[in-house]
């Protein structure tokens, strides 16, 4: 129940060339503490109550719980959300033995585009496709929780 995960802006967006798929997603944060997060999210025809708890160090890992609920449990539930839900579409590109999710963001966070990898651990290596620009694991702006409070547009 650890997600180790490295967070990206990129550089260009020829990663959706390599896309193998793209869903909406919406989501929005029934808490946005900063010791816990409590993420309702629908991704496509599928809904998740997810909790997240605070990063390491450098960012990379923290406690990650996720439980599929039904879209009306969602629906309902993001009804009840803070303020900002967040709207995107997810890129799923390959790259070797990893899968980037690549984040293109709507509404407020337009102008956003964010990947994502998940890892086995802190250490692994992963092959790092042209389009990979900056890394921003760890830097809070980044995460959905403030993104929701603190738009990109705003920036």
């Amino acid at each position: 129940m650890i997600e180790i995960e490295r967070k990206f802006l990129l550089k260009s967006d020829t990663y959706k060339k390599e896309a193998v798929s793209q869903e909406r997603i919406v989501q929005g944060f029934l808490n946005t503490h900063e010791e816990r997060t409590v993420r309702v999210r629908i991704n496509g025809d599928f809904a998740y109550l997810t909790i997240k708890g605070k990063s390491n160090e450098s960012g990379t890992s923290r406690f990650e719980w996720e439980k599929e609920i039904s879209l009306n449990e969602a629906e309902a539930l993001l009804l009840l959300c803070e303020e900002g839900i967040i709207k995107k579409t997810r890129y799923i590109v390959p790259k070797g033995q990893h899968i980037f999710e690549i984040d293109e963001f709507h509404g407020a966070n337009e102008g956003l585009v964010i990947a994502e990898i998940e890892l086995n651990n802190e250490d692994e290596t992963y092959e790092q496709p042209d389009w990979l620009g900056d890394e921003v694991t760890g830097d809070i702006i980044y995460y959905n929780s403030q993104l929701s409070k603190n738009p990109f547009k705003t920036w």
